[in-house]
C-alpha cells in the first residue's frame, strides 16, 4: 500500500517532502494509518488531537494512546480539551459544534507553527457517505463532488483507499489503533449510512460502493461540462449596468434546464431553488411587476427583463453650488460644465442642458417622492413623476434609484430621464449648466 500511497500523492501533487504538515489524529484506524504512511514516505508532520470528553474514560484512553504514539514516532503532539460549556454556547448539533471547534483549532495551529496544511484521514467510504448525505439534503449536481483531495488548507491523501485496505496494512505491520464505540451506534446520519445502508446494498450488489463511485465520477465530469456551458450562457445573455443585472425574459422560452441556469445565477445573491421555481411560474403566468426579495437583493419581473439589483437604495441628499464642477451620488457620476454663448444641443436624456440664469443655487438633489410634479420638456402642463415613470415603463427596481434635481422647490430634472420645460436651454440662454454623465 505504501507504493500506492506514494504514487497517489505524487500524481495529485498533494504533499511535499520539503514541507511540514499537521496530522489530525483521533487514534482511530484511519488517522493512525495515515500517520504510519507519512512516516514511511518521509513526510514531516506534527500531531493534533482533540479530546471532547464525550465518551468519558474512552476519550481519555484515546488521548493516552495518541500521546504514546507521538513518543514512539518522535513527533510533536498538540492536545486540546473541550469543556461541555463550549458545546452549550453554540446552538448547533454536537457534531457540527465539534467539527467547528476542531477545524478552527487546526487552522490556528498551522498559523502558529508555520505548517503547510492540515492532513485528515477521510477515505473512500467516507467520500461515498458524504455524497449520499449531500444528495439526501437536496443538493444539486455539486453534491456529487464530495470532498476535495486538497482545498483551503485541508489535505485528504487517503480518499482513493478503502477502509479494508487501511486495516489490512495496519494488521500486516502489527500496528494497533483505538476503536470509537460511538461509531457503532446508528443514531447519527453518517453512521446510519455506514452501518445500515452500505451492508444492505452490498448484500444485493457486491460492488455497490465502487459502482456508486464510478457513477459519481461521471456526474462530476457532467457537472464540469454544465458549468462551462453555464458561464458561456451567462456571458451571452446577462447584461450588467451599474449595480443591476438584466436577463431578457424571452431567453427563457423553451430553454432546456432553465431552473438550473437561473438557480446558479441567483444563488450567490441569496435566492434558493424554491424562489427560482416561483419565479419561473411568475414568468409563465406573465406576472409583470412581481418582486422577489432575498436578504440583500431585489429581483423584479419586468415586461421584458428579469432585473436583479441590490436592495440598498439609501443615499443622502446633496446640494450643488454655483461653483461645483462635478456631481456624484449612489446611482450616477456627472461632470458639471459651466458654458456661455450658443452651444450644440445635447438631446441625450441621460444628460441635462439647463438655462443657468433661471436656476437658484444651491441646487438640491434628492430621491423622488410620491406627489412630486414637474413640467416635462415639450409639455405645458404639470405631470406627476409617478405617472411620468409609468409612461416611460421604467421598471420598479429602477424607479427606486430615481433622483430629482430641484431649484428652490421646483423640479429641474428627473435625473437621467427628462428636464423641465421651464429650465431648458434655448438660443436665448446666455449661461448654460451642462450636466454630462460620465
Amino acid at each position: 500500500m505504501v507504493e500506492q500511497f506514494i504514487q497517489h500523492i505524487r500524481v495529485k501533487n498533494l504533499l511535499d517532502e520539503n514541507k511540514s504538515y499537521l496530522l489530525a489524529i483521533s487514534g482511530g484506524l484511519d488517522s493512525v494509518c495515515l500517520g504510519h504512511l507519512l512516516r514511511e514516505t518521509g513526510i514531516d508532520f506534527e500531531m493534533a488531537h482533540v479530546n471532547f470528553g464525550l465518551r468519558g474514560d474512552e476519550s481519555d484512553g484515546d488521548e493516552a494512546f495518541v500521546n504514546e504514539l507521538s513518543k514512539q514516532w518522535g513527533k510533536k503532539l498538540h492536545i486540546k480539551k473541550i469543556v461541555p460549556e463550549e458545546f452549550d454556547q453554540r446552538g448547533q448539533s454536537t457534531q457540527m459544534t465539534a467539527r467547528k471547534l476542531r477545524y478552527d483549532w487546526f487552522e490556528e495551529l498551522c498559523k502558529e507553527r508555520g505548517l503547510n496544511g492540515v492532513l485528515v484521514a477521510h477515505h473512500f467510504s467516507d467520500q461515498i457517505e458524504t455524497v449520499l448525505l449531500n444528495l439526501l439534503r437536496g443538493t444539486g449536481i455539486e453534491g456529487v463532488y464530495g470532498m476535495a483531495d486538497k482545498k483551503a488548507g485541508l489535505i485528504r491523501p487517503l480518499l482513493p483507499f478503502e477502509r479494508s485496505q487501511l486495516e489490512a496494512y495496519l494488521l500486516k505491520n502489527g500496528h494497533s489503533w483505538r476503536h470509537d464505540s460511538s461509531n457503532d451506534k446508528s443514531v447519527y446520519k453518517r453512521n446510519f449510512i455506514r452501518n445500515e445502508v452500505f451492508p444492505l446494498l452490498e448484500s444485493s450488489f457486491p460492488q455497490a460502493l465502487t459502482s456508486l463511485d464510478d457513477s459519481f465520477k461521471r456526474l462530476r465530469d457532467t457537472g464540469k461540462a454544465f458549468f462551462h456551458l453555464y458561464d458561456i450562457w451567462k456571458a451571452d445573455n446577462i447584461k450588467i449596468e451599474g449595480d443591476s443585472q438584466y436577463l431578457p425574459i424571452r431567453i427563457l422560452n423553451n430553454l432546456p434546464g432553465k431552473s438550473s441556469l437561473l438557480y446558479y445565477w441567483l444563488r450567490d445573491y441569496g435566492f434558493n431553488i424554491a424562489d427560482v421555481e416561483d419565479l419561473i411560474d411568475a414568468c409563465v403566468s406573465g406576472e409583470v411587476g412581481k418582486v422577489f426579495h432575498s436578504e440583500n437583493y431585489f429581483l423584479n419581473l419586468d415586461r421584458d427583463y428579469l432585473i436583479l439589483s441590490s436592495n440598498d437604495f439609501e443615499w443622502e441628499e446633496q446640494w450643488i453650488s454655483v461653483h461645483d464642477i462635478s456631481l456624484r451620488f449612489k446611482f450616477g457620476k456627472y461632470d458639471l460644465l459651466h458654458l456661455q454663448g450658443e452651444v450644440s444641443l445635447d438631446k441625450d436624456s441621460s444628460n441635462a442642458m439647463l438655462d443657468k440664469d433661471k436656476l437658484s443655487f444651491p441646487l438640491r438633489l434628492r430621491k423622488w417622492e410620491l406627489g412630486d410634479k414637474f413640467v416635462p420638456l415639450g409639455m405645458q402642463k404639470e405631470k406627476k413623476i409617478s405617472d411620468f415613470l409609468i409612461d416611460l415603463k421604467v421598471p420598479l427596481v429602477e424607479k427606486k434609484k430615481i433622483a430629482v434635481l430641484l431649484s428652490g422647490e421646483e423640479i429641474v430634472w428627473v435625473v437621467g430621464h427628462r428636464i423641465s420645460e421651464h429650465f431648458k436651454y434655448s438660443k436665448e440662454s446666455k449661461n448654460i449648466l451642462y450636466i454630462k454623465k460620465r
